[in-house]
Parts: C-alpha cells; sequence; structure tokens
C-alpha cells in the first residue's frame, strides 16, 4: 500500500488497488426481490389515487364550508381554519342553538371573558 504525508503532516494510505481480485464480479440477490418489484409499483399507484382523493375530497369539504351560513363567523375566529370550521359544523350543525358569535366561540375558548379581581387593570383574558 502506498503512503505518503499531506501537506499538514498526516499520512494518507491509498486503498484503491487493494481490492480482492473477482470482487466485481460477485452479486448478491435479496430473497423476496422479484416480489418487492411486484408490490412497490402496486401501493406506489395506490397511494398516489388516494393522495388525489384527498385532495379532491379537501376542496369539496372547503366548498360545503364556504356555502355554509356560518362560514364567515368560523374562519373570523383566530386559529380556525377549513378542517377546524368543518369539524365544528358538524358538531353544531346549523348552529341555531347559540344566539351570538360569542356563544359558539365560549365553547372552544376563543372568546374573552371578563374577571375582576379588585385591583386588577387586565380583566379580558381568554376564558379556559
Amino acid at each position: 500500500m502506498p503512503w505518503r504525508l499531506d501537506r499538514t503532516g498526516k499520512v494518507s494510505i491509498d486503498v484503491s488497488g487493494c481490492q480482492p481480485p473477482g470482487l466485481d464480479e460477485q452479486t448478491v440477490v435479496v430473497p423476496g426481490t422479484d416480489a418487492a418489484a411486484l408490490i412497490v409499483p402496486s401501493l406506489a399507484s395506490t397511494l398516489h389515487a388516494v393522495l388525489d382523493l384527498r385532495k379532491l375530497l379537501a376542496a369539496r369539504i372547503e366548498e360545503l364550508l364556504e356555502s355554509h351560513p356560518l362560514s364567515k363567523v368560523l374562519t373570523s375566529m383566530p386559529g380556525l381554519g377549513v378542517r377546524t370550521g368543518a369539524r365544528i359544523l358538524i358538531d353544531v350543525r346549523d348552529g341555531s342553538s347559540f344566539p351570538s358569535a360569542v356563544h359558539l366561540a365560549a365553547p372552544v375558548g376563543l372568546a374573552t371573558a371578563t374577571r375582576s379581581s379588585g385591583s386588577s387593570i387586565c380583566g379580558e383574558q381568554p376564558s379556559r
């Protein structure tokens, strides 16, 4: 094995010619390679179809949310997007049991509540 000192004084060894003869001709075939060649493309196409369906459903859910009468109220709440808005609509249905937007926001902790403790000047706090 040839060796040399580099400019920093470290020893470097050239191992490129140290490969045993016949190593390039050896191959390893892992059991199940043929089965993987059939399964992986099938799984990839199935996953692609599921992702396309997911995009389609997300667009449809967004359309349904936008057409709902409460969509402006829900999307105006901080931190509420399409997914959360749709989930809330599943729970509150048409919202007729809530007289106002504040009543709708309170159960999920988005409405502020006034708390006074004598000398406190910071009374507006999010509800817990």
